[in-house]
């Protein structure tokens, strides 16, 4: 570390940072004094210097100061400028007044730009009474139009207070398609006054979920401010020259190449173009972007260190080909880095490129000694300076981790591969180092790896780096110059895409390959990346040890070879002077060039006595390799539950019901997946590329995030699509043992696809119905109470329209507790099953510990009599928040209370999670309760 200060200087920043990130108060002066103590031993052990230990203090300390300081600032002022706590600004209906701070972007029916606010103000009577500005007269302003002065908005903003600085997400959602036009003109700078309602982004609602306001908190952005048209929308162009001006130029630009891929390629080979060439993501296919994210290819597709490589060698090669001088050509590719970053749409993978790209450039410029680890932690100790919270960026962390990563790990993996072409043990030596390296964090957020990503990585990224990107390149270069000559690169491009495409596709379709693992601990991260430095850093040693030196026979020898006697009859050397040699020779005494001589036979190479390295090289490459694989059992998997316990998650998923079961044997049996009802048929105009799916978007992401495998079963109660529209997400993309469902079908296309999907994949469907059940396991039993029993003679589904009152209803015990899944059953389907159990003489069922209220709670059920037959000590509701509806229904709520049976909601308390041990059920939910 002495030799590499830099180095050492911001590993230790990036330390003080997330100790700064993860730990507030005692905690962190606790973490803080144990970080600051590693330095200290360090100098004293003779490590380091202490002046270098001062230093790497000093960083840690000032890193942890920093983040603290940038928290501090990092709040929002709106609260405190109008004079309302945040609860009452939350749907408040607002003016704010602003420039526009981002390129603005269009998806269907929707407009999302960033404003920077300088002033604001709230439609309510007492605010403008407390800022006496009673009688304010407001000026006429024709909205959704281009104001033709800078008095108007002025005269639109009046009455505002101050709020500058703080940035806002604006979403504007389109009424007319003829209101794309107006809104394709407004750009970066401009300023704008916009009316519509204060939202306060949405937090996780689910465990380990996305929490969508933290991810704006790194933005330094704390509210979404939604309107309703281009009407709500006052602009005015801007008309001088301001330092954003570069980014609204530079906006243009983009905007203009990407328009000419438009015209070059076809889709979706215009949308996958433009993220190669350029790195614009928005338009590319969302079944693309899925099939390369399973095989660990979504690299390619993000502008990073390959592409600026690539776009730096190729202007170096032609700078000398027109002859200028290395210094002069050094210089201009220095000054065309930026440009580049810019064009590419400066995401942290480009721009870390980028300024490793320039400092490197500047050092050979400077003929000064380069060392990539020092650039790299230069990079990054400038970007964290600049905005400390790029620290918690994906993006950030994979670019800087995988090219540290081929730094360190690739000298070590690189003589395994000795054996091998030069070429294709360079190469595959990067790509496995770079997939291992990468690992840890891609299943931390990802939660899959392809065990087939290195194959794929092998042989797609330089066909896609050495043809398609080039082609691509080419053709926009040369499509204003030449079109012809473009026309047919693309032609050819896209031909070559097509064999990208159905090479993923094909590779994608061994779906064994793929597996999912639960996000890992921080500990299990370190203790990775350590053990694979040993396991390599040993075979290395081992390695080396076959190669090492070796003396060729007629190179000086060891003396103490030399030396050594031959032995006598009596196998004893005796060596000395013969008392009766007259001429002083030994008599007994062994030739010692005969001795030479004879060894001439033995091998050409003799090895060097091994070293204690190499000699313990070989036992710690079979301790790292048994922990390394201990390491990854472990946490592969992380999600079994081995204390004989059981848990139910009824997760929130909005307006729709879903719910996690886990037995004690580690069975796990899903019970709907929510789902994204749509009204009517949208117009074309209006649909998105992609569009938010609750499967999707929310269940599939949270069951890989908790290490689920194989779901054995997935219980469908019925057809509706708020119940099954997410398990089309789930049977995509999870393997499913088994379906159960109430043996009827529903007549809507979302359901057909469902079945069609699950048959393909080879789903065993079970049709359920009264009297049934399933053990899954000794302590766990499902009895299924309804639907009634088919007629005799009824062999095939049929449909039924009213799928509520066929919901599958079943009574689950685990670890001798007791829960009811009623799914969207209603009053007639209570009455039934209670008329039943009459006529079977039981007028009292088995109390249960946990109802799920049927139908969000809706009036339709959860009547006093079917409350009264279980007497449940609990209760839990499904619902949206905010929903439509009306759900919980204020009469159901009232029937629970009546019979004391305690509440849970997913509107209130978001996820609510149940562990069932035979001792009790504990209970806890991701929210905190909030008033009704």
């Amino acid at each position: 570390m002495n030799r590499r200060p830099l180095l050492s200087f911001t590993v230790c920043w990036v330390a003080g940072s997330a100790a700064g990130c993860l730990f507030s108060g005692r905690s962190l002066l606790f973490c803080l004094t144990g970080l600051l103590l590693l330095p200290v031993v360090w100098a004293v052990c003779g490590g380091i210097r202490w002046r270098t230990a001062g230093v790497l203090v000093t960083a840690l300390i000032v890193a942890a100061l920093y983040w603290e300081y940038s928290e501090v600032r990092n709040v929002s002022l709106l609260p405190e400028v109008l004079g309302q706590p945040v609860s009452e600004l939350n749907e408040a209906y607002i003016t704010a007044a602003g420039v526009i701070a981002s390129p603005v972007e269009r998806d269907g029916d929707r407009v999302d730009f960033v404003v920077k606010l300088s002033g604001i103000r709230l439609h309510q009577g007492e605010l403008a009474a407390a800022a006496g500005t009673e009688g304010e007269v407001k000026a006429e302003v024709n909205p959704g139009v281009a104001a033709e002065t800078d008095a108007e908005i002025d005269a639109a903003g009046a009455g505002m207070r101050g709020a500058e600085g703080e940035r806002v997400t604006v979403q504007i959602k389109l009424q007319e398609e003829s209101e794309i036009a107006e809104a394709a003109l407004w750009q970066r700078g401009d300023r704008v006054v916009i009316e519509g309602e204060l939202i306060q982004p949405q937090i996780a609602r689910n465990f380990g979920g996305f929490d969508y306001r933290a991810y704006l908190l790194t933005q330094k952005i704390h509210w979404l401010l939604k309107g309703t048209g281009t009407a709500s929308v006052t602009v005015n162009p801007q008309v001088s020259w301001e330092p954003s001006t570069i980014l609204r130029w530079n906006d243009k630009a983009r905007s203009v190449l990407g328009a000419e891929m438009s015209r070059l390629f076809q889709e979706p080979h215009a949308g996958y173009m433009k993220g190669l060439v350029i790195g614009i993501q928005k338009e590319l296919d969302p079944e693309t972007f899925r099939q390369f994210s399973q095989l660990g290819l979504t690299h390619i597709l993000a502008i990073s260190g390959m592409h600026v490589a690539v776009y730096v060698g190729v202007i170096l090669v032609l700078l000398r080909r027109c002859r200028l001088t290395r210094e002069t050509a050094l210089t201009v590719t220095l000054l065309l880095v930026p440009v580049y970053v810019l064009l590419s749409g400066t995401g942290p993978s480009v721009i870390r490129a980028g300024i490793m790209s320039m400092i490197a450039l500047l050092a050979a410029r400077l003929g000064m000694l380069k060392d990539g680890l020092n650039i790299l932690a230069a990079s990054a100790l400038m970007m964290l300076v600049w905005n400390p919270y790029l620290l918690l960026s994906v993006s950030f962390q994979l670019s800087f981790l995988v090219t540290a990563g081929l730094m360190v790990y690739t000298p070590l993996a690189a003589p395994l591969f000795r054996r091998l072409p030069g070429w294709l043990g360079s190469s595959l030596s990067v790509t496995i180092i770079a997939q291992l390296v990468s690992f840890p964090l891609t299943i931390y957020y990802f939660n899959q790896f392809s065990l087939l990503s290195v194959a794929a990585n092998l042989l797609l990224v330089p066909f896609i780096t050495f043809l398609v990107l080039p082609l691509g390149t080419l053709a926009l270069l040369l499509g204003r110059i030449w079109n012809t000559a473009a026309l047919l690169l693309a032609q050819l491009a896209e031909i070559l895409n097509n064999i990208t495409f159905a090479a993923v596709e094909w590779v994608n379709g061994f779906t064994a390959g793929v597996l999912i693992w639960a996000s890992p601990s921080f500990l299990w991260i370190c203790l990775y990346y350590g053990l694979l430095y040993g396991l390599l850093l040993a075979l290395k040693r081992r390695t080396e040890a076959r190669l090492v030196p070796q003396f060729m026979d007629d190179e000086t020898r060891p003396l103490a070879e030399l030396e050594r006697p031959e032995p006598q009859g009596n196998g004893r050397w005796k060596i000395g002077r013969n008392a009766n040699s007259k001429s002083g020779n030994t008599t007994n005494q062994p030739d010692l060039l005969s001795i030479a001589n004879s060894r001439r036979a033995a091998p050409a190479f003799q090895a060097y006595p091994p070293t204690g390295a190499t000699r313990w090289s070989n036992p710690a490459a079979i301790l790292c390799a048994i922990g390394l694989t201990i390491l990854l059992y472990k946490g592969y998997n992380a999600e079994a539950i081995r204390d004989g316990s059981g848990s139910i998650s009824f997760l929130d998923i909005g307006q729709g019901d879903s719910s996690l079961i886990t037995t004690p044997g580690g069975t796990h049996i899903l019970v709907d997946g929510g789902g994204t009802v749509s009204f009517g048929n949208r117009e074309e105009w209006r649909i998105r590329r992609s569009p938010f799916e609750v499967g999707a978007k929310t269940l599939l992401p949270l069951l890989k995030q908790r290490g689920i495998h194989r779901l054995d079963a997935v219980i469908l109660t019925h057809g509706d699509q708020d119940h099954a529209g997410g398990l089309q997400a789930v049977l995509e993309g999870i393997p499913v043992s088994a379906l159960l469902f109430n043996g009827t079908l529903a007549d809507t296309e979302p359901y057909t696809k469902l079945m069609t999907t699950a048959l393909d994949a080879g789903v065993r469907l079970y049709p359920v119905q009264q009297g049934m059940s399933l053990a899954p396991d000794e302590a766990t039993r499902l009895n299924f109470l309804w639907p009634e029993p088919r007629a005799d003679g009824q062999i095939l589904p049929e449909e039924v329209e009213d799928q509520n009152h066929e919901s599958v209803v079943f009574r689950l015990e685990m670890n001798g507790r007791s829960f009811l899944f009623t799914g969207d059953m209603d009053q007639a389907a209570e009455e039934a099953i209670l008329h039943s159990a009459s006529q079977s003489g039981i007028r009292q069922g088995r109390p249960i510990d946990v109802l799920k209220v049927a139908h969000h709670g809706s009036k339709t059920a959860t009547s006093a009599d079917w409350l009264a037959f279980w007497n449940p000590g609990a209760a839990v509701i499904s619902a949206g928040v905010n929903n439509m509806y009306g759900h919980p229904n204020g009469g159901v709520l009232d029937r629970l209370a009546d019979a004391n049976t305690e509440i849970y909601r997913t509107d209130q308390q978001g996820e609510i999670q149940l562990r069932v041990v035979k001792e009790g059920i504990s209970i806890r939910h991701k929210l905190a309760p909030t008033p009704d």
